[in-house]
This record gives structure tokens, sequence and C-alpha cells, in this order.
């Protein structure tokens, strides 16, 4: 067997002995042309696959012109990526000089994020595609987002190693067979079953939940009740929604440079407009591209040589597909590292001849500028007056009115919470539970669930008769970068009120004055969070707008324009041409014959006041000066500190000093965000649920919140206003296999021992499936024993 072959084969196989691998492909090959009467086409994976005599070097080719089809592809975009890291690093190093002066933000950001949570966990049905069967996975999502399946709760507590860890970047949620099944149908032509035959995929309950990628493995989940599959896409869109952020934010040079080269190489084959994989990291995204070229060509050889019923055919051909994949992410990340590899090596020498000769570059790359403007801006000027001025009204209003809404539901969400904190410690003692409260506050915008309300505020975009025009493919774009906006506002919105009312607590208030305090510092925040959310959203629409104009501008100019821009590199002097390219210069240009009218657009809609936008005058000046030297202090433990339940009040703290076991007992206790929803806050409990998006709401709310305040009497400690009782002091067993059990809270570790509890992370393959090393993980707590039934625990 030769190189290429073996190195498929390998690639084919699956991550773990137990679960269901993809077959290798010296086995798939024959089975595209061999069909068998008395066998399934692929057999289990106990017994070892069967190759035909000499189909090794029959098949040989079709597995060696892969590998040098990926190859010439890798080839090609690495030479864009090569040439974008030179203009990214000028570019990210002269912001850095000029700067941009754009408006300082009001509220703080968390600078050690919430690590070491689970952020929930869970029973649920998988199916297994070796056994053809369901099977019961205790399941769990870590702070990385990666789907994490055990066999059974006592296997992740015995810390035996997961049955998977599922990265869902560039996954779709689907929540019925008949959407997987048209799908399916539609990704292989011609093998639609006849009606009245056996799908591929049956699900034993009304409730499916499938993960769906274009190119590598599905995934298969079920659950007993419509509230769990609710529950679970939440969780599941919230892992998608953050896995297709993979490149970070903080990237200012490999980032840009990698983005700007999928633009310019997707515009190299005439494929202009937003492209729908552009999600998870570096190496997902390479991997999608050389797929989206590989994809067609593969099905064209390999569909008249799928034998079988329509099912079987569909099958080999995800199995295919995925093998596929496998093999193609492979080459792209060792071909990736390796280019990354040499230029963070001759960075340094880059960085020292831009500051050396920065003057004459700028002055340089003006002068292109200035020629090629002078070449195509009377063609630019038309294009733009005559197929973009008249729509771009109707884009922003179409942007404004979902993402608005989005981000006024995060405002009344942060409200409704803090609100309900505060009539809870009114009638509560003070500040003896101040501490628990405020641990789940903080989680606030990691909490799938009560965040939900706030991102489907942004489904309903439409860009009804534009889509087509500027060649959107999907705003699912658009709608994930509003979500993370949303995320990022309600996290920071948090942050800054635990700041604040972490300095008010060091003047010792009394009961009244706390809640008198809290009340003022949400108002105080609350100001600071509509200032900021005008801001994120005004240059959401701006960016959003570049991003369906320019393409379309490109397309339109590139038959009369891009083939003269060739005479314009002889401009560029030599020791500069790492740093100028002239493609990159004739984008500015066209970008700035339409910013003036993006920018006036976004202009008028904040002069009018639409969807609450401050106006570009308005600048709220730092008004808390020691603000943000309050942020430069160590994260707050408000579990430690203020004694809340965070860790199990029953339990002392572990000292340093602590036997080994006893440092374990105790890590066994982590954090959930996402806690029973039927034990909420006492304040919350026996009452009916208020809409935070209704002002009627937020009005009884505050009306509520200064009767207690003026109310001559102490609250009674005893019972509570509303005659509920504190859900802590009862917590219900375990309930039958056909219900959905309530989980008790789970526990956060002890200060110090976050290195330990280090979860298992997600593979950044979006293949799906890889067993990680077995090491320290947490165990959950929980008063629910797992069982054949579906128990979720929330």
């Amino acid at each position: 067997m030769d190189s290429a072959l073996a190195e498929a084969e390998g690639y084919a196989k699956g991550t773990s002995p137990r679960s269901y691998a993809p077959y290798s492909a010296a086995f798939l090959w024959p089975c595209l042309c061999t069909k068998r009467e008395s066998s399934p086409v692929f057999p289990s994976p106990s017994s070892p696959p069967r190759v035909h005599r000499g189909s090794e070097a029959r098949h040989r080719p079709v597995c060696c012109s892969l590998s040098e089809k990926t190859g010439k592809i890798l080839t090609a975009f690495l030479r864009f990526y090569e040439d974008q890291y030179g203009v990214a690093l000028f570019n990210s190093m002269r912001h850095e000089i000029e700067g941009t002066g754009a408006p300082q933000a009001q509220l703080l950001w968390r600078k050690v994020p919430l690590d070491e949570r689970i952020i929930f966990s869970g029973n649920l049905f998988q199916y297994q595609e070796d056994s053809k069967k369901w099977r019961n996975r205790f399941s769990l999502v870590p702070h990385n987002y990666g789907l994490v399946l055990y066999d059974k709760k006592a296997a992740y507590e015995r810390q035996v190693p997961p049955r998977a860890v599922i990265n869902s970047a560039g996954y779709k949620i689907l929540t019925s067979v008949d959407q997987y099944l048209e799908l399916v149908g539609n990704s292989l032509p011609g093998t639609t079953a006849k009606s009245g035959s056996a799908p591929i995929l049956k699900c034993p309950t009304q409730f499916p939940l499938i993960l769906w990628h274009p190119s590598a493995r599905h995934y298969y989940f079920c659950m007993m009740t419509e509230a769990e599959q609710d529950k679970w896409q939440a969780v599941l869109q919230d892992c998608i929604r953050h896995c297709n952020n993979g490149i970070p934010e903080n990237s200012k040079v490999e980032g840009p440079a990698f983005t700007d080269a999928i633009r310019m190489y997707r515009q190299s084959k005439e494929l202009y407009g937003t492209w729908e994989m552009l999600c998870g990291n570096e190496v997902q995204i390479l991997s999608n591209l050389v797929m989206e070229e590989l994809g067609p060509e593969l099905k064209a050889e390999l569909a008249p040589r799928l034998k079988g019923k329509p099912q079987e055919r569909q099958r080999q051909w995800i199995q295919i597909s995925d093998a596929v994949y496998r093999m193609v992410y492979e080459q792209a990340k060792a071909r990736f590292e390796a280019v990354l590899s040499k230029l963070q090596l001759a960075r340094p020498a880059m960085e020292a001849a831009i500051r050396t000769d920065m003057d004459q570059i700028i002055t340089s790359k003006e002068h292109l500028a200035s020629k090629i403007r002078a070449f195509i801006l009377p063609k630019a000027e038309v294009c733009v007056r005559n197929h973009v001025q008249p729509y771009i009204p109707s884009i922003l209003e179409a942007l404004m009115v979902p993402t608005s809404q989005g981000f006024t539901e995060v405002r009344d969400v942060f409200f409704k919470e803090v609100t309900d904190m505060n009539l809870n410690v009114i009638n509560e003692g003070g500040a003896d539970k101040l501490g628990e409260y405020m641990e789940k506050l903080s989680q606030l915008a990691y909490h799938p669930l009560k965040m939900q309300s706030c991102y489907e505020k942004m489904e309903p975009l439409r860009l009804d008769g534009l889509q087509q025009r500027f060649d959107v493919s999907s705003t699912s774009v658009f709608k994930q970068r509003a979500q993370i906006h949303m995320r990022e506002q309600m996290d920071n919105a948090v942050y800054t009120f635990e700041t604040l009312l972490h300095q008010e607590l060091g003047k010792g208030p009394t009961k009244e004055e706390l809640c008198k305090s809290i009340q003022r510092i949400l108002e105080r925040v609350l100001k600071k969070y509509d200032y900021d959310s005008s801001s994120v959203r005004k240059r959401f629409f701006r960016e959003a707008l570049l991003q369906i104009t320019i393409p379309f501008l490109l397309k339109k100019l590139a038959p009369t324009c891009k083939s003269e821009l060739p005479r314009f590199q002889e401009l560029i002097f030599e020791d500069f041409a790492r740093f100028i390219l002239v493609e990159n210069t004739y984008e500015e240009v066209v970008l700035q014959t339409v910013m003036k009218d993006i920018l006036q657009a976004v202009k008028e809609a904040a002069v009018q006041r639409k969807h609450n936008l401050y106006r570009d005058s308005m600048v709220m000046h730092n008004s808390d000066p020691n603000l943000h030297l309050l942020a430069e202090g160590a994260p707050i433990d408000w579990g430690e500190e203020y004694g809340g339940s965070g860790g199990d009040s029953s339990s002392p703290s572990v000292p340093e000093a602590a036997p080994l076991s006893e440092k374990r007992r105790r890590a066994k206790q982590v954090v959930s965000v996402v806690q029973d929803e039927e034990a909420g806050l006492p304040f919350e409990a026996g009452s009916e649920p208020l809409s935070p998006a209704s002002p009627d709401s937020v009005t009884e709310l505050r009306g509520l919140l200064a009767q207690d305040l003026r109310a001559e009497s102490p609250p009674l400690a005893g019972p509570l206003f509303n005659g509920a009782p504190s859900p802590e002091s009862s917590q219900p067993g375990a309930a039958s296999e056909a219900s959905s059990p309530p989980a008790s809270p789970l526990r956060q570790p002890p200060p110090g021992k976050a290195a330990d509890l280090e979860p298992p992370k997600p593979s950044d393959q979006e293949t799906g499936e890889q067993v990680s090393s077995p090491g320290g993980r947490p165990p959950i707590h929980t008063t629910t024993e797992d069982g054949a039934g579906v128990q979720t625990e929330f």
C-alpha cells in the first residue's frame, strides 16, 4: 500500500474505538463498485474491513488525485496568505501609531474570563451508526463550548475519558427529520427515496435535534419532551455561535491576514459576496475552502459508482465525505502551521523595516491610491449612484429593527435580574445572601436560556429582494455577529455593576442603604449601557453595510477595472512590496466611494433617534475617572468574600495544606451556569413570570422596589411577601424516567484549584468526535442518578 493510501486510511479512522468510525479509504473505494446482497454495505466496525485483492492498486490514483488537488488549492491560498500577512502587519502598526479616535467605552470589560465553568449538563439519546440504536448519553458543555459525551454519569465521575468531544463550528441544528432528509437528498442528487420506503434515519420521539454539516459527520440526538428539545437547542446553538467565532478578536495581524486572504482567493475564483462557511478557526475555515472546490468534483466522480438503495447510497456518501474531510483537514493543518511558523519567524525583521520606513511606506501607498482613484472613480461613482445608493436605507432599516430589539431585550433582562436580586435582598436580611445572588448574576451573559430571548430577536432578519441583488448567500453571518455583540454588552454591563457594587459594599451599608445603592448603581450602569450599545450598533451597521455592498461593487467593476490593475504595480518600490498591494489599495479606494453614503445613512438614523441611537455629536465623556482603575484589581469572588452558595455552604473551605483526597472531594463541586429554572430566586418562586420587554413590567418592578424601601417596618425574616417558600429549603428528589428531574446546583471549585479542573477541550476539527486524554475532570454534583430514560439537568 503506497503512502497516499495509507495516509487516507489513517485520516478516515474514527477517533474513538468505541464509537462509530468512518471506514478506511482502502475499504470505501471497493464498496463503491461492489453490491453485497447478503450483508450490509458497511459491516460492523468490530470486524476488520475486507479489501478485495488488487483494490489498492486499482484505487490508488483516486487517493493520490485527492491529495494532489488539495495540495494545489492550499498552495494557491497560502500564497495569498503570505502576501496579506505583510499588509496586515503594516496596518496594525500604523493603527497603533495613529489611532482612530473611536469613542471610549463607558462599561468595563472582563480581563479575566469566567473559565472553569460547566455551562450545562444533562442526559440525551444519541443515535449510534454502528449498532443502529439510540443510546442514553450523559453530556456536558464546559466553558470552552465543546459538547462532551459520556456513556453515563458514573463514567464522568470515575474520570473515564469521554466518548467524544464535538466541536460544532460550521454545523446547523435541525429540529425535524424531514428537514434533515431534504438536505441529505439535495447533497447527492438522484438518491431521493421512494414514497413509503424506509428513510435513512428514524427518530423514536417527535423531538429530534440533528447537527448537520455539509462535509463532516452528522450527529443525531433526541429528547422526550418539547421543553427539553427547546433547552438543548438553545444550548447547542450557543455552542455553535461560540465555535463559529473561532478566530480570536485580539488577533490584530494573523486574523485579518487570514480573512483577507480568504476573500482575495475566492474573488480570484469569481466568488464574491458573503460566505456561509467562514466559521471556526483558521484550519477549519481552510478545510471548508478546500471542500468547496473538491466536493462537486468528488460528487461527480463517485455518485454514479455508489450502489444499493437510495438510503444506502446516501449513507455511503456521508461516510465518504467525512473521510475526505478528515484527510483534507490534516493536510491543511500541517501546511498552514508550517507557513504561519515561517511568517512569525520573519515578523521581527518586517516590523523593524516598517518602523524605519513608516513615513515612506505611507507616502508611497497614498501616491498609489491617488493614481488608482483617478482611474476608477468615475466608474465607481456611477455604479454607487445607480446600484447601491438607492438601497442603503432599506438595508439599514432591515438590519436596525431586529438588532435594536435584541439590544433592548438585553437591557430589560439585565434590569429584571438586578431588580429581582434587590427585592430578594430586601426580603432576606441584607447582604447575607448577596454573594449567592451575585455569583448567579455574574454568569448571566453565559446563560444560554436566559439569553435566548435576546438572541431570538435576530431570527426575523431578512433582506427580502436585496439578498439576491447583492449576492448575500445567507444572513446567518449578520445574525451571529449581532448575537455575539449582545453577549459582550451584557457581560460588560454585569461586570460594571459588580465592580461598582463591590466598591459600595466596602462602606458597610445597612440593608436599606444597600438596596438604595443597588438601585442607584443599576440606573448608572443602564445609562452607560445605552451609550455603549448605541456605539456598538452603529459600528455593526456600518460593517454590515460594507460587507454587503463592497463585494457587489467589486463584482460590477471587475470586467472594466480588474484587468488594468497590474500596470499600477510599477508605482510600488520593491522594498515596500511586502506591505503595499495593488489589489488591497484598489479595494480601499472602492470602499471610500461608498463609505460616505453609508456614514450619512447611519448618521441620519441617529439624528432621528431611530431605535434609541445616539447622535455622533453626543459624546459621553468619562464621568467616572476612577472606574477603570477599579477594574485593574483582582477578579471578585463573591462566594468567597460574602459566603455565597457558589460552593457548598455545608462544607468548610479547604486550606492549601489539606490532604489531596480532601481537595479531590471538593474539586467535584463545580458551577453550572444553567440552574434549575423552577428553583429560581425567592422573589421569582410561585409568581407569574414578568416580561422584561414590557414597559408595564419594568414600571411594576420599580414600584415594588420603591414601596418596599418606603416601608417603616423591616421585612419579615420568615415567609416571603408573596407567600412563596425559599426553594433552598426543599430540594426535589429524583424524578421518574418519564420526566426530566430538576438538578441540584452545580458547584464552583475552590480558589487556586482551577488548574486542576481543566475540562476536556473540544477538538478543533469540525469532523467531530475526539477522545481526550484522561485527566482530572470534575464530576458533577447532582441528586439525579443516571437511568435508562432521558433525564436532563437544568
